[in-house]
């Protein structure tokens, strides 16, 4: 058995540790070590990580119950309507927004792009949004949302819960600043506008989380659709500039009306 005051700490280790193994070809030619191989897909593998981690933390913790009532999380289905369509629909509609945006103020209006991965240009849309829900939507919702935050929430109102686990987080995406297109490139201002990006995806999910009774399922469509809608093949930056700027205003919103003690009309989730 785990001691409760330290299986947070424990997860967010563990989960550093399986991600950042499997990422080691990756980010060890940053050292010159180019020896290993890197396989097809392989920074996707790295999502197992903190699902992984909060599997074998709970099993030691809790044994069985803990484990099938994370299962029992990761397919929470029977939710209302509505939050299938905030989760699958709604970055797509603040996307379609920033279009408008940028036509009023250039007069261009270019939506190609949205929807194709960079990397895998091979993928088709719903091969896309699979990959993606399968990987860092399923891979680290379950960890992050699914063990970290009720037990954070434990402790701490949803606003706070959701600010500390922004930043083990944000801890866990280090390697990437070491190899990652896009990261590698960021300077102080870009790693700390990324951040705050970070926070308000946080806040989002956690309102998510708590307003469908734990649902990691709807967590992880959420999270996939917003990878969809920041990592696609856009060539015009302005646009998901403005992406940016209206999750911003969308997370000040939730925050505003649902207040931080549970980001929710119902109590926050705890374990």
């Amino acid at each position: 058995m785990i001691a409760k005051k330290y299986s947070l700490i424990l997860f967010f280790l563990l989960a550093y540790f399986i991600s950042w193994v499997i990422w080691a070809p990756l980010w060890l030619p940053y050292f010159n070590i180019t020896s290993l191989p890197v396989l097809p897909f392989h920074h996707a593998f790295g999502s197992i990580g903190p699902l992984l981690a909060a599997f074998i933390i709970l099993w030691f913790e809790k044994g069985k119950s803990g484990v099938k009532q994370l299962v029992g999380r990761m397919f929470r289905w029977r939710v209302k309507p509505v939050w299938y369509a905030i989760a699958l629909v709604g970055p797509f509609l603040l996307f379609g927004i920033a279009l408008l945006i940028n036509y009023f103020l250039t007069g261009e209006f270019r939506y190609q792009g949205i929807g194709v991965s960079k990397e895998f240009p091979q993928f088709g849309f719903l091969a896309f949004l699979a990959y993606n829900i399968a990987t860092f939507g399923y891979g680290e919702e379950t960890g992050w949302r699914g063990y970290a935050l009720p037990k954070l929430q434990n402790r701490f109102k949803a606003l706070w819960a959701s600010m500390i686990l922004t930043v083990g987080w944000a801890l866990w995406h280090v390697p990437l600043f070491l190899y990652r297109p896009g990261y590698t490139e960021m300077g102080f201002q870009d790693i700390l506008g990324w951040f705050i990006s970070l926070l308000v995806g946080s806040i989002l999910l956690t309102w998510l989380f708590n307003s469908t009774r734990g649902s990691i399922l709807i967590a992880a469509l959420f999270h996939a659709t917003i990878d969809i809608a920041f990592t696609s093949d856009i060539t015009n930056i302005q646009i998901v500039n403005y992406m940016g700027m209206l999750i911003t205003v969308f997370g000040v919103a939730v925050l505003v009306m649902f207040k931080p003690k549970n980001l929710s009309i119902f109590e926050r989730q705890k374990t």
